[in-house]
């Protein structure tokens, strides 16, 4: 293992041999809401409205499943960048055959667009919803803020700035909860019973993908090293190992509870009056009479805050994953994080110009997303895996079949939707 002293002299942490204390959880504390902001996000919106809307809270153990999934999945890709000192793009890039990562990669990437697309579009929704400025003048100004926060402002800046997204969005559903009168015996049902109503498996490949994302999976391993200091001492990256774990499950756990509002809130307001939500302007203007004039302007704002938090977050997964390729870790400073930044975000904000239906693009992107997932996921329990990439860090017999068996469940949802898109 070698230490990444580019990377360490980028995040600028300062700390080479700290003295841990009892509140050393609090300094830990971030990289997992960043990736918690990606699974909150418009794409999420899109498919737990219609999760909910349709099929009430049937689809809520489709939450608990992916959550238990990311959990599992995100620990496994910071213990690769906490050990290694590597992001997943720059480990695939050493250790995997050229041609085969080069087409990994390039596929996430692709993946990265299809959710800067969703992260893009859903601010220029919630624009319009506040101002009525059309979507795709919109998009363009979210697209806009947005690279403007990653090329002037540094990493930790911005991650203080998302951890106040994330607070105010999950505020915001509270107050929206706090007004819907829910069947919690029903939704506790939910959340634990697997059930797969008719018609439903596109959603369910939906919810899946927007909750366990590729782009996430790269931006963990390359932000959890914000929080490192010297990967010659063991005691230290055991530490580190001890602190990220509870991190990203408290994270995680909080974008579960948020996930999980979207669909309660969706079934207690729409479902029961078998109320059809096609986009999500519709949601808002629904809630007005339901809710109250307050409740739909908190939606909205709510969704502005979550779709410009995953744009950056987004943008930065990019940058990482296309600095990679070039062996880099992600420094926006440098010519190969910022191309991979303005690939991802300008081409998504591309494709919205040519989109009719804005939230079957959510939908639409999701589902696209859930696909690529396979080959990420098992990028990743490959490099894992290895002896030569990890050392001694490498996964257990039971850590190995565990993320062969998640990789094997997603594929197999994949093939299910191939199906039901045949029938």
């Amino acid at each position: 293992m070698k230490l990444n002293l580019k990377k360490l002299k980028f995040f600028k942490t300062g700390l080479h041999n700290p003295q841990f204390g009892g509140l050393d959880i609090f300094r830990f504390i971030g990289p997992g809401l960043l990736v918690t902001v990606g699974f909150i996000d418009p794409g999420n919106w899109a498919s737990n409205l219609s999760a909910g809307a349709d099929y009430g809270y049937a689809l809520l153990w489709m939450v608990t499943l992916s959550t238990i999934m990311l959990i599992i999945l995100q620990h496994n890709v910071a213990h690769l960048g906490i050990a290694t000192g590597l992001c997943l793009s720059e480990a695939a890039t050493i250790y995997v055959k050229p041609t085969v990562s080069k087409i990994l990669l390039g596929s996430a990437m692709t993946a990265s667009v299809s959710t800067s697309l969703a992260e893009i579009l859903g601010g220029a929704i919630a624009l319009e919803m506040l101002f009525n400025i059309p979507v795709k003048a919109g998009s363009v100004m979210v697209t806009i803020f947005v690279m403007i926060m990653l090329y002037t402002n540094s990493y930790r800046f911005i991650e203080k700035w998302i951890i106040a997204f994330v607070s105010i969005i999950g505020i915001s559903f509270l107050y929206e909860l706090s007004l819907t009168e829910v069947d919690w015996n029903a939704a506790a049902a939910g959340w634990v019973t697997p059930s797969f109503p008719a018609g439903s498996i596109v959603i369910i490949m939906s919810v899946l993908g927007a909750v366990v994302m590729p782009h996430n999976l790269f931006l963990h391993s390359e932000i959890i090293q914000s929080r490192q200091w010297n990967l010659e001492d063991d005691r230290i990256i055991k530490k580190q190992l001890k602190y990220e774990f509870l991190d990203t499950l408290m994270s995680m756990m909080i974008g579960w509870a948020i996930n999980s509002a979207m669909i309660i809130l969706a079934a207690a307001a729409f479902y029961k009056t078998a109320t059809k939500v096609s986009e999500l302007q519709q949601a808002e203007k629904l809630l007005r009479p339901l809710l109250g004039t307050h409740a739909a302007v908190i939606f909205a704002v709510a969704l502005l805050f979550a779709g410009v938090a995953s744009t950056i977050t987004s943008g930065m997964a990019a940058g990482s994953i296309f600095a990679g390729m070039f062996k880099e870790p992600y420094d926006i400073k440098d010519s190969h994080s910022k191309t991979g930044v303005a690939l991802s975000l300008l081409a998504a904000l591309g494709i919205i110009f040519l989109i009719t239906n804005p939230f079957q693009g959510l939908i639409i992107s999701q589902m696209f997303l859930s696909i690529q997932l396979p080959f990420t996921i098992f990028l990743q329990v490959y490099l894992t895996s290895s002896e030569k990439v990890m050392g001694k860090y490498k996964n257990n017999p039971f850590s190995k079949i565990t993320l062969v068996s998640l990789g094997v469940i997603v594929s197999a949802l994949n093939v299910a939707l191939f199906i039901s898109m045949f029938k």
